[in-house]
This record gives structure tokens, sequence and C-alpha cells, in this order.
């Protein structure tokens, strides 16, 4: 039985065979045949939804390969400091919240950043007890390793002076030894265990209105990066049979042992919900600069970063969860930290060989690559490796980059690098560190500006064309998924995801990509959000 054609459309296939079609006919959430208006007309039954498309365009639905789904659907619900260009507007953020807000209860926010900031320090948690006396304050920064807390939450919290650092963590502190409310990669842990978190039932309310912002962008999977308490609640939405997005589910370090001790294995699930990688930090990240480097950070010159978790460790875990079936995928955003990482998959990549297995068995990744050391550009391609990269961090974080790392920045946030040497490209948003839509990833990908700046690009030798940038949102996120069989294009036998556009974005100059529209996203063939009739 056809369930739907859809016909008189501009069908951006992605299929290197068949690149473009005019129709496709879907049956029992596949795509079932592609070619011209008649021919798949003609498969019509009586009972066939048929869907003049007029002339929209139609992509493969793409997929956000690295986010954090708890952290983006608790964010539409926080207090919004994202990017903000100046301190005292964050402060009457939360000065508005707090009147709103019973005395001693919490308030939350997320994307703080001090670089727009006239002179760029760190604020204080004086400053935000100025506004909030009377409610603990935890406001994460965008870059998602650091927290602005006020003096309520260090108390409730337990920090003091004679509070030690945690491992892979820092309190700063001012001349006196107290705690000046800025907390670093796990220190952050210290307050943010105090929140109080919500039920499963309240997470899949919240993530109801974010998965209807990811599908109103395009987005059809995400690649997701946050703790078992997203695994709950996305499947307390799957039993409600409210579930319309795809989900890989990384398993997070802390979480490794229940995961082999329960056997579950890499690509476990279905086509919903699916077990992705074991998830590492090597380092911290560029914002509060604890990226781990090889040279130290420009004017800082004791400054060479953070290691989270060390070599050894990583070898240790990477290599048992392979031998249980399992990839990884490390967090690395200095040169030092993809270093390290890269060496610790080199080790493993050893092992895995003894033991007689192609590398495609564990599709190994490495998240962000935001800077490479020279002699390490060609080794993700060697080791058949993943570069999972978000091209929006190159518009958003060049001007630290520049400030922070001078001419490093030349093997800094390039995609383009590791397609010539042959790696394979998933690139995601990092929401909520970064707007969740793909489309401004997209953009950044292939004019590497923000507002017209620079103008032709920063470090524009990186840019990807639309082709390749496309290609980083729907096949390269598949195979790491497991599921290029089925995903990242649209043919015969393959799922029935995609999405239609108000226009054809291989004619749109490279300033109009953020212009356009989507008018509907189709998963697993139902329509998930329509707005064309």
């Amino acid at each position: 039985m056809i369930q739907a054609v859809l016909f008189n459309g501009n069908i951006i296939t992605l299929d290197q065979r068949r690149p473009r079609a005019q129709a496709l006919a879907i049956s029992y959430g596949r795509v079932v045949a592609l070619g011209g208006n008649a021919e798949i007309q003609r498969l019509a039954g009586a009972d066939t939804a048929l869907v003049n498309l007029d002339g929209k365009t139609v992509l493969p639905g793409l997929t956000d390969a690295h986010l954090h789904w708890e952290g983006q659907a608790r964010a539409l619900r926080s207090v919004d400091v994202f990017e903000l260009p100046d301190k005292a507007l964050a402060l009457e953020r939360v000065r508005e919240r707090v009147k709103e807000t019973p005395a001693g209860d919490w308030v939350t926010g997320q994307g703080w950043a001090q670089e727009p900031w006239p002179g760029r320090a760190f604020p204080t948690r004086g400053d935000l007890d100025a506004v909030a006396p009377q409610n603990p304050v935890y406001l994460s920064a965008k870059s998602g390793h650091a927290a602005w807390v006020n003096s309520l939450a260090l108390e409730r919290a337990g920090i003091s002076e004679s509070t030690a650092d945690p491992e892979g963590g820092h309190i700063l502190r001012d001349t006196e030894g107290a705690a000046t409310g800025i907390l670093l990669e796990t220190a952050m842990d210290l307050v943010s265990d105090m929140i109080p978190k919500p039920t499963g039932e309240q997470l899949a309310d919240m993530m109801a209105e974010a998965q209807d912002q990811a599908l109103r962008c395009g987005i059809t999977m995400i690649h997701d990066f946050d703790e078992p308490s997203c695994l709950a609640a996305l499947q307390i939405l799957r039993e409600r049979g409210e579930l319309s997005l795809r989900v890989l589910k990384q398993i997070n370090q802390q979480w490794l042992d229940a995961a082999v001790d329960s056997g579950i294995r890499g690509g476990f699930g279905d086509d919903w919900i699916r077990i992705g990688a074991l998830k590492l930090f090597a380092d911290g990240a560029l914002g509060p600069k604890t990226a781990l480097m090889f040279a130290p950070y420009q004017g800082e010159p004791d400054n060479f970063g953070m290691a989270v978790v060390d070599k050894e460790e990583m070898v240790e875990y990477v290599s048992r969860a392979s031998a249980f079936g399992l990839p990884s995928s490390i967090h690395a955003i200095g040169d030092k930290a993809v270093h390290d990482a890269l060496d610790v998959f080199e080790s493993v990549r050893r092992e895995e060989a003894s033991r007689g297995e192609p590398t495609a068995d564990r599709r190994h990744r490495i998240e962000h690559v935001q800077i490479i050391h020279p002699s390490d550009v060609g080794r993700l391609a060697a080791l058949d490796m993943i570069a999972s990269m978000q091209p929006i961090h190159a518009t958003s974080d060049m001007g630290a980059a520049d400030r922070y790392w001078g001419e490093r920045t030349a093997y800094a946030y390039n995609p383009r690098m590791q397609l010539n040497h042959g790696a394979r490209l998933a690139f995601g948003s990092d929401a909520p560190v970064e707007p969740l839509d793909p489309f401004l990833g997209i953009h950044a990908a292939v004019t590497r500006e923000r507002n017209g700046q620079p103008a032709g690009g920063w470090h524009p030798e990186a840019k990807l064309s639309l082709h390749e940038s496309l290609l980083g949102f729907t096949q390269g996120p598949a195979y790491a998924a497991g599921m290029e069989d089925r995903l990242g294009k649209l043919d015969e036998g393959f799922l029935a995801d995609l999405i239609v556009l108000d226009r054809d974005i291989a004619d749109s100059e490279p300033e109009e990509i953020l212009e356009l529209k989507v008018l509907a996203t189709m998963v697993g063939g139902q329509w998930r959000f329509r707005d064309f009739d």
C-alpha cells in the first residue's frame, strides 16, 4: 500500500546516483520510489495521500549530531542570558525572574559569556547577591564549562574557604581565598547537584516543547550527550506516543559500569532510540580558558588549560568500552586534548585490530576538535575516526580564538582540513550552547561569517561547499549512528525522514541560507510539523 505520494517538487536526494527527483512515494514509513511526476503518481491508490509540493524543495531530514537534549529542554524554561552584550542586562533578567520566584527557591539560567562584556572579566557572586538576596542562583555559561552562582548557592553547597577543588574542576577565589562565584568544570557539580531535579514526567513535558522547536528547524534526529534522566524522559515521551525525533543516546563516563553490567552494546535499541558511544571529557572549553593546550593562552603564560580526565584513565575507559562492544566519544577542544584523545584511540585501535575487528565496528568520535596541532591533522582519518564538529562555533568563538590562540587559529574550527585528509564529519549545534538551528551551522560552514563579518570569512580557506555542509548534517551523522543504510539521503528503502523548504537551497546565495524557511518536517512517513496546504 502506498501511504503518500509527494509530487511536483524539487527533491534534493543527496544520492549521487540520482541527485534530484520530482516525486517520491512512501509506504510504511519508508521511501519506496523516486522519479518523475507521472511514473510516481501512477503508484497511488484510492487511499494514498497526494501532496502537491508546487515546486517546493525537499531535503533529507537533518541531524544534530551533538547536543544536550535535557539541557535544551530545561533551558526553554530558564532565565535566558544567552550572549547578552552587558552584565547589567543579565542581572536585570535575573532580577525579573526573582520577582516571580518564592524566597528560597532556585533561580537558574543559561548562556552568559563574559567575552562581549566591557573588560571581559568574570562576574562575581556579589553581582548576583544584589539582585537575588533570598534565592540561590545558578547560571551556566554559554560554553557549559563554567557556572556563575551567588552566595546563597555557595552556602547551600557548603562551599567555603576550606573547600578543596574537585578532581577536574576549579573554584575561582579572591585574594583572601573566598569563592568568587565562578565554578569551572567539575566544580560546577558542587552546586548543580543541589538544584532539585524535575521528575521524568515534567522533563518529558519540557522535551515536548523542545521537540516542537527542533522539528520546525528541520531536525529529524539528535545525538544526545546528557545524563540517564534524559533517556528516561525520552522513553516517557515515547510511551505517550509523542516522540517524533530519532535519538542516538550516548553514555557518560560514570555510567559505563552500569552499561557493561547490563550487557548493552553500541547500536542497542531501534530506529527511534538507540545507544551510541561512551562519552568522556579530555578538557574544558575556550570561553573559561580551560581547553587543554600545548602552548599557553596568549597573555597568560602559566595557563595551559585543564585536563578533566587524564590520558591514562581515558585509555582504560575506552579500552574497556570497546572490549564490551561500545565505541567511544571524547570531548576534546584544545590541541593537547585532541592529541591525547588521538593517542588513546590509536592505542585502542591496536587492541581492536588484534581481535580482528574492522574499524567500522567501533565508530569512535572526537567531539569538537576545535583546535588541532599541525602534526595531528591527518590522524583522525588514519584512525578512521569521526570528527564531530559544530560549524557555528567557528563564527561564535572567532574573536576569543584570535585573542587567546593567535596564529594557531589556522588550525582551529577547521572541518575543511579534516575533510581534505579523509576524515568523516558529523555536524551539530552543541545546543543549548548554541541555538538549535542547523541552518545557522550550514551558513557558518559555507561563509565563515557572522552578521557579514569578517568580509570573505574568518580563515576562508576552511569554508565548505553547500553540498559538503549538508552531508555533515545528514550522511555523516547517519554513519556515526550506524544507520547509513537507512538514513542520510532519500532513496528506495530509506526511512521517510524529510523536510520541505520554501525555496531551493542550492540556488540560494550563501547569505540567503539564514532566510530559508522550513515549511514541513516528516519523520517516519508522518508529518510532524506542516505549515503549507
